[in-house]
């Protein structure tokens, strides 16, 4: 097994870290890895905003539900995707895109464009030590993180990526079975097999709560998918993107 593949696989949250922060050249490493992401068509529409500021990382911890390790970590990345500098190249060039980066495509593109990016940074840097978790909490107040990040329209955060020293290392997690996720040239719909999956499913995440040594639970992957799913978040998310300039047709 390769490095790469032996890093991508052992991946784990890290919510605790200690006090010691990246330093500059570290920084310029994890981003030079995100750039090096797959792009549509070679637009390139995202952006990461480094937060290294206390004060900041206090407000954004505050939208993101009062999460500790928002503000102690190494840095603190914030992916978000952009066509604010396309909006300005065109008009540089006297040329009219309001309307392609106000569609829902153009909305499209800069979620993947910054998700394989960030992806990118967190395998980086697992690989070189370091400890990563993702902060979609963010998304719980994007009026308020906008502000503290003072982005200009068409510029929207998507989520945060918390990195440093790892404090303490939680266990890894066990992932859905490989036949619940893969499907070979159609999409299996048999809902007998999926159910038989789900239940082995279920049990595996049961043994692993109840051997976990801090915060075990004795409550089931589908019945902790289905409570997450069960009252909508965020609801307010369409107007305020469509208020930004994002996804208006």
């Amino acid at each position: 097994m390769s490095d790469v593949l032996q890093t991508i696989l052992s991946h784990k949250s890290v919510r605790s870290f200690t006090s010691e922060r990246l330093r500059e050249e570290q920084i310029k490493e994890l981003v030079s890895a995100a750039q090096a992401a797959s792009t549509s068509s070679f637009l390139q529409a995202y952006s990461i905003i480094g937060v290294s500021d206390p004060l900041v990382k206090k407000e954004l911890s505050t939208y993101a539900g009062s999460q500790e390790y928002v503000v102690n970590n190494g840095h603190f990345f914030v992916f978000c995707a952009d066509f604010y500098r396309h909006r300005e190249m065109a008009n540089n060039l006297r040329a009219d895109i309001s309307e392609t980066i106000q569609g829902t495509e153009a909305l499209l593109i800069g979620t993947i464009d910054a998700s394989l990016a960030a992806q990118n940074l967190a395998i980086a840097a697992e690989s070189m030590g370091l400890g990563i978790c993702y902060i979609g909490g963010l998304r719980n107040n994007l009026a308020g993180v906008s502000a503290s990040l003072g982005v200009p329209a068409h510029v929207l955060p998507l989520f945060g990526i918390a990195v440093g020293y790892p404090d303490k290392v939680n266990e890894k997690k066990p992932r859905l079975p490989f036949e619940s996720v893969y499907h070979e040239n159609r999409y299996n719909v048999d809902k007998g097999l999926l159910n038989a999956q789900l239940e082995e499913y279920d049990r595996t995440i049961q043994s692993y709560y109840v051997d976990r040594i801090e915060n075990n639970r004795k409550t089931t992957w589908t019945e902790q998918a289905t409570d997450k799913l069960r009252i909508p978040k965020r609801v307010y998310m369409k107007d305020f993107i469509t208020q930004k300039g994002w996804a208006k047709h």
